[in-house]
């Protein structure tokens, strides 16, 4: 194997562990900001092994449609869900 191939495969390696952690703090993440966050981290990389695959249109598409999108749905959810406010957040 050549050197560009080991690099190749250690960038994929590298985007494929970015992809799962972020879909793990998805899941167990317990704020909706945070949700938020990981499910950006694991598109984007999710779009970086498409930059890999070849596919730039579809790495672009991923980046503007489904991250800007699920970012948007998301903070409107984190704007209309009410917070119950205690009295230990005013001391």
């Amino acid at each position: 194997m050549d050197l560009g191939a080991v690099a190749e495969t250690a960038v994929f390696f590298f985007f494929a562990t970015a992809a799962l952690a972020g879909s793990y703090g998805l899941i167990k993440a317990q704020k909706v900001a945070h949700s938020m966050l990981f499910v950006i981290f694991a598109f984007l990389a999710i779009a970086g092994i498409f930059i890999l695959l070849g596919a730039e249109f579809l790495a672009a598409i991923q980046i503007l449609v489904y991250i800007a999108s699920v970012g948007l749905v998301v903070l409107f959810g984190i704007m209309l869900t009410r917070r119950q406010i205690l009295e230990e957040d005013f001391e």
